[in-house]
């Protein structure tokens, strides 16, 4: 099941039904007419949020690979899913085709995230590695080391430049894509940090983690 939350008033308002395999990863498209979802079955499925109803699938291969991440593009054009196996898949949702398949990681992708011009892809995986992929042809340009453990979220800054990662060493970083090295670390957290975002001035980080804390910090000067 997927279930839909408001979240002014903090109570469920819709409840999608994903069988029949279980949603382990879902995402929002841009307009906010489509939610997505990958399963352990390996299928993506994509449902209308106002009807809940199926509107279409991919599976991600033959074999079935569990599909452990997901998200769109912010144009809304692709649609990017990490497999357990260490690969990645883009989808073309305006041509209603694979655009891409490749191996990003030796070990499961936990998070994948757009630039907000939709043309660089950065994953985190259990290896501890953050790769970036320019969307076009696949091709990797950069591979980053720093986590001590499991990358466990990335998302991407609205300047376009910069991106956060958390991971299972608790710990909070902030990159340059364009310089591929780390610029800032937060160390605030007591144990491994699941989710991490930029807020929408690009302002402030925030950061949760199995500590029970939510942190909120400013973004560093340095970048």
């Amino acid at each position: 099941m997927i279930r839909i939350w408001d979240v002014e008033s903090g109570k469920p308002i819709k409840t999608i039904d994903a069988s029949p395999a279980d949603a382990w990863t879902v995402s929002f498209s841009p307009d906010g007419k489509n939610i997505a979802s990958g399963s352990y079955s390996g299928k993506v499925n994509v449902f209308n949020l106002d009807t809940g109803k199926k509107e279409t699938n991919f599976q991600v291969d033959e074999k079935g690979k569990f599909t452990m991440s997901i998200s769109y593009s912010p144009d809304g054009k692709y649609l990017a899913c990490g497999s357990i196996d260490g690969f990645v898949y883009i989808y073309d949702l305006e041509a209603n085709k694979l655009l891409h398949s490749f191996e990003g990681h030796a070990m499961p992708i936990r998070s994948l995230a757009f630039s907000p011009n939709s043309q660089v892809l950065c994953t985190g995986s259990d290896d501890n590695y953050i790769k970036v992929f320019d969307v076009q042809n696949a091709k990797v340009t950069g591979t980053l080391s720093g986590h001590g453990s499991w990358v466990l979220n990335v998302a991407f800054s609205p300047d376009n430049i910069h991106f956060v990662s958390s991971s299972s060493d608790r710990t909070v970083k902030v990159w340059d894509r364009e310089k591929l090295k780390c610029v800032h670390t937060f160390y605030e957290h007591q144990d491994q940090v699941w989710g991490v975002r930029y807020n929408p001035s690009a302002t402030n980080i925030v950061s949760v983690s199995e500590d029970r804390s939510i942190n909120v910090y400013e973004v560093p000067a340095n970048q």
